[in-house]
């Protein structure tokens, strides 16, 4: 049959294409189905076009999910060593900017060529501009198009969540998952800038730009990364590492010298420089836009052996206990993944394939599966992606 394959793969980004590349290799005949005009495009626009490919610190405890074991066994499966050799297999030059996170030497553009000349090797057919207007199944998978109709003997979901909709994000995988019975986690937007009130924002608009290493803490977590002040809120990894964990309305609290305590920095500071401003002091160890809004009018004037303890406590707390509320978050324009999707109650952990209808298989960040910041998303991509391609018969 013309338009007949074994495997139609639904999504060409990252979790897509690895798919569509090894179950090629397993003489499958293999379709990639994307309604873009481009392919990879979340790719190519990640980690500031350099793409965060993978962690080597990869654990379990790096993801959420409201079943937390579910990714266990396909990052056993396929590590992220694995995916590091088929970098180096393909001579892509890497670095490693924080600990485990490795990041292209040169573009994002490198890893998606990588998947693209694999896919291409073996023949792999990509279709792009293609909207997908009705799939049903009896003994094969149908799939109406707007280019033509297509059959399969098994179909893998791989369109990823609602995050950045102007890159071509849509909620059709989960619509897929629950015309054929699966539930679907609420969704929200993870891994996102904090927005502030505007009477919040005019009280910090001279900090818009200043960046700061902090501790940032909500009921449940506390991150240690750096903070960026923005013209409409908080940005920065530690931020949108605690997004992933914050809810609406809950208040946050910043220590933005979590490595200092300033009481005894400014007892040191006064004995040695009396007569030194405390701002000044203060401006060794952050930045002075940050100074000038922790001090009020009053510390801006003294002097450090004018300090006394009152003084210090009310330093103390504005540096260390810096308590506000989110009024919310960007959004999914802005956000790097979606919490929340494909509930895995029904879908196999070991294989991607669902409980409910055989050789279906749902891989990626559509599923409800949420990496932390720091190429572990795309690691999640890579094991679940691999091991459906295992699966598939």
């Amino acid at each position: 049959m013309k338009n007949h394959y074994d495997v139609i793969i639904v999504g060409a980004g990252a979790a897509g294409l690895f798919c569509a590349l090894n179950v090629a290799i397993r003489d499958k005949r293999v379709l990639v189905l994307d309604h873009a005009n481009k392919v990879g495009k979340k790719i190519l626009m990640s980690g500031g076009g350099r793409c965060n490919f993978t962690n080597l610190n990869t654990t379990y405890d790096d993801f959420l999910s409201k079943n937390p074991h579910f990714v266990k066994s396909a990052l056993n499966q396929y590590t992220a060593y694995d995916f590091l050799a088929l970098i180096e297999k393909h001579n892509i030059k890497y670095v490693e900017k924080g600990p485990g996170q490795l990041f292209c030497e040169n573009s994002s553009k490198d890893v998606l060529k990588m998947l693209l000349d694999e896919c291409a090797k073996y023949k792999i057919k990509i279709f792009k501009k293609c909207s997908i207007k009705k799939i049903t199944k009896n003994k094969h998978f149908i799939l109406e198009t707007n280019l033509e109709n297509y059959t399969s003997d098994s179909l893998v979901i791989a369109t990823g969540g609602l995050s950045i909709p102007t890159l071509g994000a849509t909620g059709f995988g989960y619509e897929v998952a629950q015309q054929f019975g699966h539930n679907i986690v609420k969704t929200s937007p993870s891994l996102v800038p904090f927005t502030l009130s505007n009477k919040t924002l005019i009280k910090l608009k001279e900090l818009a730009g200043v960046s700061q290493h902090i501790s940032v803490s909500n009921n449940t977590h506390t991150i240690e990364d750096d903070l960026l002040f923005t013209h409409r809120g908080l940005s920065g990894p530690a931020i949108l590492k605690l997004s992933a964990y914050w809810c609406y309305g809950e208040e946050i609290k910043i220590n933005l010298l979590p490595a200092k305590n300033i009481t005894e920095y400014l007892r040191e500071e006064r004995l040695k420089h009396p007569d030194k401003l405390v701002v000044n002091s203060l401006s060794y160890i952050m930045p002075k836009r940050l100074v000038s809004y922790v001090c009020n009018e009053n510390i801006k004037k003294l002097k450090l052996k004018q300090l006394d303890k009152p003084l210090i406590d009310l330093l103390n707390k504005s540096i260390h206990s810096w308590v506000l509320t989110p009024s919310g978050t960007e959004g999914y324009k802005t956000a790097e993944v979606t919490s929340g999707g494909v509930s895995t109650e029904n879908i196999s952990s070991k294989t991607l394939e669902s409980k409910l209808v055989e050789k279906l298989y749902f891989i990626g960040e559509v599923l409800d599966v949420t990496g932390q910041l720091g190429g572990y998303n795309f690691q999640w991509a890579w094991s679940s992606a691999w091991c459906a391609a295992q699966a598939i018969k």
